[in-house]
């Protein structure tokens, strides 16, 4: 398996698709995510087209188990960030 892109390469393929520098490549990404935060923290969800729809779920109060003493411990209810992963690139993955 691949290393995943890190940000400074992001950033530098982002300009060279935009034909931008990378001073506003990287202020764009910043602002693409800042938006996303807000929205997803605020209980929406993001759909970006042909990657997928990022939201937020709520998980109930539950009994989890510790693996190292096998205690059954309570959990209080937490949110959860979620992505569902577009059709598209499923395809273009696999095919």
């Amino acid at each position: 398996m691949a290393k995943p892109m890190t940000k400074t390469q992001l950033v530098a393929a982002l300009a060279d698709q935009m034909d931008a520098d990378k001073k506003t490549a990287g202020a764009a990404l910043d602002s693409i995510v800042d938006i996303i935060t807000k929205e997803v923290a605020g209980g929406g969800a993001v759909t970006l087209p042909g990657v997928g729809k990022i939201y937020c779920r709520e998980r109930p109060a539950r009994m989890v188990r510790n693996p190292a003493t096998g205690e059954q411990i309570h959990k209080d209810a937490d949110k959860v960030v979620k992505m569902t992963i577009a059709k598209a690139l499923k395809d273009s993955v696999n095919g």
